[in-house]
């Protein structure tokens, strides 16, 4: 069984602080900024590994983004992948959800048989949950997210649970299918000494947009529908004091304060 997982390079959420939007382009500026794997996509890489291990076949890691993102798949080599895609061009920059889920929905269809795609239920950075059902609908296949707990049925059939608002549900899916993950599905593996050290014999191919074959419109920017059409500061324009003491003291000193201030 051949498991794809679809990754992306995003700013350490430890350092959410330091990042500043681009007036203009209206941009992540991540200069500065630590970049790690989207850490719920480290689940899908270990869901992809356990996969592996109860049936023969391969795992393939793949992202979209500038070069550095190769570190990013290189972790994901090191715990266990056998081979990482890149894709990587000035063309891809600025996609939205749609624009990335067309772009790796070519790339899969051009270089990655599969029987299953495993991916982060959302990014930190963006936290759209879009990309994942986009691009199952770009490849044509089933698919399941949120998903906690996933089991094989059987050769060609996986049964997912998926969280809901207020519980869950389960759903059994046929494959060729695409499940987006959450943390609680696993605990991911921690690289060891000789999982880095095998990252150097592993294959990772770089592929450009005319690689892919799709039109310079339909890339980037340029093949979004969606853009940030603002951005501005949050002010807190309200007066707030936290109270102390106990539950009778503070319930009292809450409506004198509330009576002073005029809320009441």
């Amino acid at each position: 069984m051949d498991t794809l997982v679809c990754i992306k390079q995003v700013p350490h959420p430890d350092h959410f602080g330091q990042i500043t939007l681009d007036p203009v382009t209206k941009a992540i500026r991540r200069d500065g900024v630590p970049l790690v794997m989207n850490p719920v996509d480290r689940n899908a890489v270990e869901a992809a590994l356990q996969v592996r291990e109860r049936f023969p076949g391969k795992v393939t890691v793949l992202t979209m983004g500038p070069l550095q993102s190769r570190e990013a798949l290189e972790e994901a080599l090191a715990m266990g992948a056998d081979e990482g895609i890149l894709l990587c061009d000035r063309a891809f920059a600025g996609a939205d959800a749609y624009a990335t889920a067309l772009t790796v929905a070519a790339a899969i269809k051009k270089f990655c048989p599969f029987n299953l795609v495993l991916c982060g239920s959302e990014t930190v950075d963006s936290g759209t949950r879009m990309v994942g059902p986009m691009l199952a609908e770009f490849l044509d296949v089933p698919y399941a997210t949120n998903v906690r707990a996933m089991e094989f049925t059987g050769d060609a059939t996986c049964l997912v649970e998926a969280n809901l608002d207020n519980g869950c549900m389960k759903v059994e899916l046929r494959l060729p299918a695409l499940i987006t993950v959450n943390k609680a599905i696993n605990e991911p593996r921690i690289p060891d000494v000789m999982g880095i050290i095998q990252v150097a014999g592993k294959k990772l191919s770089t592929y450009r947009a005319e690689d892919l074959g799709l039109p310079a419109e339909k890339l980037g920017l340029a093949g979004s529908p969606t853009r940030v059409a603002g951005v501005w500061e949050f002010k807190k324009d309200r007066r707030s004091e936290v109270l102390q003491g106990s539950p009778k003291h503070v319930s009292s000193d809450a409506v004198a304060r509330l009576r002073e201030w005029g809320g009441l």
